[in-house]
This record gives C-alpha cells, sequence and structure tokens, in this order.
C-alpha cells in the first residue's frame, strides 16, 4: 500500500508542476475573467452615439408615425426628417452625417419604402424598420377597411395555451416545465465536462504511461509493485489533478460572479439558475462523473501501456475517443427525446452509461432499481476492465517496438503469464 501511495503522489505532483498544466490553467482562469467582462470590454469600443437614419417622406403622414414607433421603442438610432433630394441625402450618408435614407412613396398598396446605405453588412436598421412599417400598414389598412383596430387586435392575440403536468398516484406531479429546463442546463455541464475530462485526463494517462515506459523507467516500478495498484495509482492520481483543474475553475468563476454581484439577482448557484435542482441529482452527478472517469481511465492506461513511443499513443486512443464521441452524440440526441427506446437501452451499455443515465436521470422520474442496476453494470465492468487491464499493463509495460495495434493484447497477456 506504501508504494501505491508514493506512485500516486509522484503522478500528481509532476503533473501539478508541469507547465502544461499551469499554463492550461491559467488560460482557462483568464478565459473566465474575460468571459464575465466580455460585456464591459465590449462596451469599451462601443459608440455611444445615436445613429441618425434620414427619412424622405413623400405620403406626408408616415414620418410622424414611424418616428413615434422608434421613440417608444428607444432604440440605438433616431429619424431625421430630411427636406432635401434624395441624391443629396445619399451624399450625406456617403459623408457619414446618416447611416441610411429611408425613402417613403405613395403607392397602390398603401406606400414604398426603400432604404440606401452604404453598410450593407448591418441588417439590423433594415428589420426594425421593416418591424415597424409592417405595423403601420396593418393601421392604415385597417382604417381604410372601416375594420375597428380592436378586432385586429384581438385576431393577432396569442392563443392561451397551458401545459398542466397530472398528479401521479403518489401524489406528486410531473416536473414544470421551469424544472426540467433548469436540470437541462445541469445536463449540458455534466455531458460536457464529463467529455473534456476523459478526453484530456485520460490522454494524460496513457501519455504518462508511455513517458516512463520509453525511459525504461516502466521496467523498474513494475518489479516492485503489483501491477494493478501502479495502474490505478496513476488513474487516481490524474483524477485528483483533474479534479483540483475543475475546483479551481469554479472559484474562479465564483469569484468572478462575486466581483460582479450589483450585476447579478442572487448567489453563485442562483445565477445559473441551478438553485432549484435536488440535491440527489448532484449526488448522481458526481457519482457517475466519478464512475465514467474510472471506466474510461483504465482504458486509457490498458493500450497505453502497449505503446512503446508517445508519438504512437494517438493511434491506439482512437478507439476510446469514438466511444466517448458516440456517448455525446447520444446524448444530445436524447436531450429531446429521453424517453425514446434507443436511449433507454443505451444507457445500460457500460461506455454509454455515464453520460445517457445521467440524462435520464436529469430529465425524467426513473425507478431507483433502474439507477442501482446502472450503477451496478459499471462498478462491475471498472473490475472486469482493471482485473483484464492490470494483466495487459503488467505484460504490456515489458513489450518494446515501433508497431502498434490491437494484436497485441494477446502478445502482452502472454508476457504477464510468463513474468507472474
Amino acid at each position: 500500500m506504501h508504494k501505491f501511495w508514493i506512485v500516486l503522489s509522484q503522478t500528481y505532483t509532476s503533473r501539478f508542476k508541469s507547465k502544461s498544466f499551469i499554463i492550461t490553467t491559467l488560460l482557462f482562469i483568464a478565459f473566465v475573467i474575460l468571459a464575465g467582462n466580455l460585456d464591459r470590454i465590449i462596451n469599451l469600443f462601443a459608440n455611444d452615439d445615436v445613429e441618425n437614419i434620414a427619412v424622405i417622406d413623400e405620403t406626408d403622414q408616415l414620418y410622424s408615425m414611424l418616428e413615434e414607433q422608434v421613440e417608444w421603442s428607444e432604440l440605438d438610432f433616431a429619424l431625421e426628417d430630411y427636406q432635401g433630394t434624395l441624391e443629396q441625402a445619399e451624399e450625406a450618408v456617403l459623408a457619414g452625417e446618416f447611416v441610411g435614407v429611408l425613402h417613403l412613396q405613395s403607392d397602390d398598396e398603401l406606400f414604398l419604402a426603400e432604404y440606401y446605405t452604404d453598410q450593407l453588412l448591418n441588417q439590423s436598421y433594415q428589420a426594425q424598420l421593416t418591424n415597424f412599417l409592417q405595423q403601420i400598414k396593418v393601421v392604415m389598412a385597417t382604417n381604410e377597411a372601416g375594420i375597428d383596430p380592436a378586432v385586429i387586435e384581438s385576431i393577432y392575440e396569442p392563443v392561451s395555451f397551458e401545459t398542466v403536468a397530472i398528479e401521479l398516484p403518489d401524489g406528486t406531479t410531473a416536473r414544470s416545465e421551469e424544472e426540467i429546463g433548469v436540470t437541462r442546463g445541469l445536463v449540458y455541464v455534466m455531458l460536457f465536462v464529463l467529455y473534456f475530462a476523459v478526453i484530456n485526463y485520460g490522454n494524460m494517462i496513457a501519455m504518462d504511461i508511455a513517458n516512463e515506459k520509453s525511459s525504461r523507467v516502466m521496467e523498474i516500478l513494475i518489479s516492485s509493485s503489483a501491477p494493478i495498484s501502479q495502474m490505478f495509482a496513476k488513474i487516481i492520481g490524474i483524477a485528483l489533478l483533474g479534479l483540483t483543474q475543475i475546483l479551481i475553475f469554479i472559484v474562479a468563476a465564483y469569484y468572478m460572479i462575486q466581483s460582479r454581484q450589483s450585476d447579478f439577482v442572487g448567489e453563485f448557484f442562483e445565477v445559473f439558475g441551478f438553485s432549484d435542482i435536488s440535491i440527489s441529482t448532484y449526488v448522481y452527478a458526481v457519482v457517475f462523473f466519478l464512475l465514467g472517469y474510472l471506466l474510461y481511465a483504465t482504458l486509457f492506461a490498458m493500450l497505453g501501456s502497449l505503446v512503446s513511443r508517445v508519438e504512437d499513443v494517438g493511434q491506439l486512443m482512437t478507439p476510446i475517443i469514438l466511444l466517448i464521441v458516440a456517448a455525446f452524440m447520444i446524448s444530445m440526441f436524447g436531450i429531446n427525446l429521453p424517453e425514446s427506446g434507443f436511449v433507454t437501452i443505451t444507457s445500460y451499455i457500460p461506455f454509454f452509461t455515464p453520460l445517457v443515465m445521467f440524462l435520464r436521470i436529469g430529465l425524467l422520474d426513473i425507478p431507483i432499481w433502474e439507477v442501482a442496476l446502472s450503477i451496478a453494470i459499471l462498478v462491475g465492468s471498472i473490475i472486469i476492465l482493471g482485473v483484464i487491464g492490470a494483466r495487459v499493463y503488467r505484460g504490456g509495460v515489458l513489450m518494446y517496438g515501433r508497431g502498434v495495434s490491437l494484436k497485441d493484447f494477446k502478445r502482452a497477456l502472454q508476457l504477464s503469464k510468463k513474468d507472474q
């Protein structure tokens, strides 16, 4: 057991002090600070001057109606009743006096609008003006037809539609739309965190083993401690490293929110809308995160032991990456269809369970036995992979050569038997 803690401590401290870990952590903290102050940064470069749009109104009635709507909406542009010609207005636009010219003319269909500008990439002004003019057209057409405006307003009023949860046999009700929406947010966070954690820290395990193997240090380590002890010492060591980094990120986000408390309402979890989620959901998130990490990390360690050079790590890691990508894609599909049979079945497949089952737990009220069964399947799979992985690990770390393929499993198992 003493050797286990030595390997775990060495794995953790060496990676914690590495330049890559420090740089990655600092970059993410900088990203959190940048994202938290993005609105302030944008405001530093924003132009506070209100843009002006020239209006040439040949109908003699539209300008006042349009100006009233623009002022009521408090937009970032203002209208000016331009008395010159269209050519003069276009020259004023090119000179920077206006951002555009709105030309209004009488037409068989009430009126015709044309907008002239030299800023074709920015379509926001055109969209807002179009919306206002459409409303004016409806009012004018209604008046001409002699229809009461109240009738038109009642026609366009949204239909009253409400979703009501039916009471369940146990006296409770199904989750409300607000609760589901908040839980869906936590599910998204869990999916992305586990996805990137497995890829990043799992690959770190494989790289660490390949580095020691290429330097021949592994031959000394494997002869002085049990392979399963050494393998899980590395897995847990890098898991602790990952949890440390995630904790640093959470602390950075917490202080970022605290520094802008005046801009937010509520505490840390209330800002993200996670305060209404049950404690059990958070517990399941932690459980499935740790079990999912252990499952994939065991695979990474097992395959990493077959690699003789660091350059070959990526080649053998591809199957595992595809597995986690598949789990992620199924989860993204299941976000909108958590009750589908496909999602239910895949939630019991060990490599997909951490993401897909947590998705179902978060969005559905599933029986406790299904949760217990999925956890039992995950734990059993980790134990089986741990036993097989220890044998492959013991033989794999003694294998050297340029060729890397899944056929090396057999050779690694044979070497582990001879070495016993």
